[in-house]
């Protein structure tokens, strides 16, 4: 079970201040096109839950990526802020926002079957292909 501890974090120009009351310890990456297309590479985060305040709301733009999830970013300096379930609020947070936590581990990757064959992490984690993803996650329509 993942340890629960509140985490606070900003963007780059500071305009965005978010605290996360109920952060986990573990990092996730997701390998999907979609979010390495967003940042350039694998989106690392932490599952933040609900509990979560953002201060600057005004600098915060979302972007509707697709019927189950949004993306915030900072409007002043473009620093993705993060990733949002629209059904339950649960939002995963970009782990670099936080101070660096040498608690920190990286536990689990999904949509596995889309990572590019250039990069690989060198931790043992859990696995998941996008289809074992939804499965697992995703209210059937």
């Amino acid at each position: 079970m993942s340890a629960k501890t509140e985490r606070r974090g900003q963007c780059l120009c500071g305009a965005v201040r978010i605290t996360a009351s109920e952060a986990g310890d573990k990092v996730g990456a997701c390998h999907c096109k979609m979010c390495r297309r967003w940042g350039g590479g694998p989106y690392m985060e932490i599952t933040c839950g609900t509990n979560v305040s953002i201060e600057g709301e005004d600098h915060v733009s979302v972007f509707d990526s697709s019927k189950w999830a949004e993306r915030g970013f900072c409007r002043e300096c473009g620093t993705h802020l993060f990733y949002r379930m629209k059904g339950s609020g649960d939002h995963m947070i970009p782990v670099g926002l936080f101070d660096d936590d040498d608690t920190l581990v990286l536990d689990h990757q999904v949509f596995i079957d889309e990572k590019p064959a250039f990069y690989s992490f060198a931790e043992k984690t859990s696995q998941m292909t996008g289809a074992e993803l939804f499965a697992k996650y995703m209210p059937p329509d």
